[in-house]
C-alpha cells in the first residue's frame, strides 16, 4: 500500500485576511467595510457575542418560570373555570389517553426549551474559557438554531383553541399568562442562540483567546 502523503497546513480565513459576511457568506478582504453584495457591515468576530447570549439566555430562563408555574389554559365549561398547567396539561392528556400528543406537548413544551437553555450555556461557557472546539460543537449550534421555532407548539395550540372555542356561557377557552410569558421565554431563547457568533467556537479550537 502506497504510503500516506503528509498532511498539510490549514490556513483559516482570518489567518489569510479574510472576512466572510455573517448574511450572504460572501468573503472579502479585511479592508473591506461592507459587504459588496448585501451590504451589510463586515467583522470578523462580533466581539460583543457572549454578552448579548448571557443576556438574553438569562432573560429567558427567568420568563420560563412563570410559564411553569402559572395556567398556560383556562376553559370554562356552564360556569365553571378550571385552570392548567403546561406540566397539568400533559397529565390530563394521560389520564385521557392520548400519549402521543401528550408526549408532543411535553417534548416540546419542556425537554427542548430546557435542552436548548443547557446547550446555548455550554456552548457559551466553552467559548468564554477558551476551551477547545470541534466540529461537534458546531453541530450542536446548528441544531438548537434549527429547532428552536418548535417550541412554539404550546402557544399555537392556546391560540387555535382560543379561536375556536368560544360558545359563551357552554364553554370558552382563554389563554393564561403563562401563555405570555413562554413566548417571550421561547423568543428570548431564541435572540440568544442568534447573538451567538459560531466562529468564536473555532477560534478556541485554533487556540485564540475568546
Amino acid at each position: 500500500m502506497a504510503n500516506a502523503e503528509p498532511a498539510q497546513g490549514v490556513i483559516t480565513a482570518r489567518a489569510a485576511g479574510l472576512i466572510g459576511c455573517a448574511e450572504c457568506g460572501r468573503v472579502h478582504r479585511r479592508d473591506v467595510p461592507l459587504c459588496t453584495v448585501c451590504g451589510a457591515p463586515l467583522q470578523s468576530r462580533d466581539t460583543a457575542s457572549l454578552q448579548k447570549v448571557w443576556a438574553w439566555l438569562f432573560a429567558g430562563m427567568v420568563v420560563y418560570i412563570p410559564a411553569n408555574v402559572y395556567p398556560m389554559l383556562r376553559t370554562s365549561t356552564f360556569g365553571n373555570t378550571s385552570d392548567s398547567t403546561i406540566v397539568g396539561g400533559v397529565l390530563e392528556l394521560v389520564d385521557h389517553g392520548s400519549y402521543g400528543v401528550a408526549f408532543i406537548v411535553f417534548f416540546a413544551s419542556v425537554v427542548i426549551p430546557i435542552s436548548k437553555f443547557i446547550a446555548i450555556a455550554y456552548l457559551a461557557y466553552r467559548v468564554q474559557t477558551g476551551k477547545r472546539g470541534h466540529a461537534r460543537h458546531l453541530h450542536l449550534y446548528e441544531v438548537v438554531e434549527f429547532i428552536g421555532r418548535w417550541s412554539m407548539i404550546d402557544v399555537f395550540v392556546v391560540a387555535i383553541l382560543s379561536a375556536l372555542v368560544q360558545l359563551d356561557f357552554v364553554a370558552t377557552i382563554n389563554p393564561g399568562i403563562a401563555a405570555v410569558s413562554f413566548a417571550l421565554s421561547v423568543a428570548f431563547t431564541m435572540v440568544s442562540a442568534n447573538s451567538f457568533d459560531p466562529r468564536l467556537i473555532w477560534d478556541t479550537r485554533e487556540g485564540t483567546p475568546a
